[in-house]
Formats: structure tokens, sequence, C-alpha cells
């Protein structure tokens, strides 16, 4: 050998990297359902009761609105009609007809006022969700982390996340080392007596135009539809 002093510097490298490797312990992964964390969660049942309150009262204001816009429809269509009477002296048919314009414009600002009144009330309860479910991710994960140092682990995955294809990001995890059971014992450690948490307000056969989704954790960023105008005006608008 040429140089066999380099020969033996090589060779005590390559023995201490081995060294190293084997005394790094290998890395322990546990997984974690979130979502199910979340959805389960004591304030998230709170705060749905909450906002569902919320909800009814936005709803009942918005009904308000809607049936004074469509009692202004009505006195429209009785002018209309008013313009049309065979009857009615062509002064008469004047003055229905600047009446129901001025009407068809009170008509048009109801319409307005509702559509404002469902945009914010939307978007209020859109963010109050939002900046609701920061708080609980933050919240869960760091007793999530805790839960899975105490039992030694160096990786911990999230189960319910959906990958590009729309598929679970973890195909398959033994149970055995899913740690979502031991993080909700820590999160109901906190709970209150029974008596102290809110009801979940129950579902009611006709949903909340207003309402948005509160816990789509597994499919994505909340979406609110939009839904049709309730003020609607029969037949063609007044000629201004």
């Amino acid at each position: 050998m040429k140089n066999p002093a380099r020969f033996l510097l090589a060779l005590a490298i390559v023995s201490s990297a081995a060294l190293v490797a084997q005394a790094q312990p290998a890395p322990k992964i546990v997984t974690v359902d979130m979502a199910k964390l979340y959805d389960s969660h004591y304030k998230t049942e709170e705060q749905m009761a909450k906002l569902r309150g919320d909800e009814q009262k936005a709803q009942e204001e918005l009904d308000r609105l809607n049936k004074e816009g469509n009692a202004l429809v009505q006195q429209f269509t009785e002018l209309r009609e008013q313009t049309q009477n065979p009857a009615a002296t062509a002064e008469a048919k004047q003055k229905a007809e600047a009446a129901a314009q001025a009407k068809y414009q009170d008509i048009q600002k109801k319409q307005n006022e509702v559509q404002s009144f469902t945009n914010n009330t939307r978007g209020s309860l859109q963010q109050r969700i939002n900046t609701f479910k920061t708080i609980m991710i933050e919240e869960i994960t760091k007793l999530a982390s805790d839960v899975a140092k105490r039992k030694g682990a160096t990786l911990v995955f999230d189960k319910s996340g959906i990958g590009l294809l729309g598929v679970q990001t973890i195909i398959y995890s033994d149970a055995a080392y899913d740690i979502t059971d031991d993080v909700m014992k820590e999160i109901n450690l906190s709970r209150p007596p029974p008596s102290a948490v809110a009801p979940v307000a129950p579902e009611t056969t006709a949903p909340s135009t207003l309402a948005p989704n509160l816990a789509p954790t597994r499919t994505g960023a909340t979406a609110v539809q939009p839904d049709s105008p309730a003020i609607t005006v029969p037949g063609a608008p007044v000629k201004k």
C-alpha cells in the first residue's frame, strides 16, 4: 500500500461515523388524528352553540328585512295595477306611475340592504370561525407534541391530512402508534363540569342561509354558498 497512514485515517473516520450512527436511537413515529380532536373538542362544541345562536339571531333579522321588502313589492304591484286600470283618469295613472317608480327605488334600496347585511354577517361569522380554528389547532398541536414526547416519539404525523390527489397522506398506520385517544384524555382534563358546558344547539329543519361550515377539517377551507335574493319584483321594472 502506497500510503498506509492515509488508509488508517480513512478507516478511523468510517469507524467513528459508524459508532455515531449506532449511538443515535432509531426514530419512533406516532400518528394523531387532528380533525377528530378538533371536531370532538369540548371548546368546539361550545363555539358551535354560540355561533348557531348568533346565526339564528341574524337569520331573524334577515327575515325581517325580507318581509319589509316583500311588503314594498306588494305596494309596487298595486300601484302598477292602478296605472293599467282603464277606469282610472290620466291624472290618476300619472300619479300612480310616479308613486310606482318611487316604490321601485325603495325596493332596490331594500335589496341592497339585504345583500349588504348578508355579506357582512357571513364575513363576520367566517372570520370568527377562522380565528377560532387557528387558536384551537395551535392548542391541540401543543398537547399532541407533549404526549408524543412523553412516549419517546421523534416524529408525529397527522393522519387526517388530505394529499394533492385527494387521498389520505398516510395510507396505513398501526393503531398501537396512534396517540389520538391519549391526546383526547389530555384535552378532557381541562373540560368543565357538564353543567358548565353550553349545549350544542340542535339542527333546524330549515338551515340558516347565513351559516358557514363550522368544522370542515377533513375537506379543507370553509365555503359559504350564496343564496338567491328573497325580494323579487314581478314583471319588468318601471322605467325611470
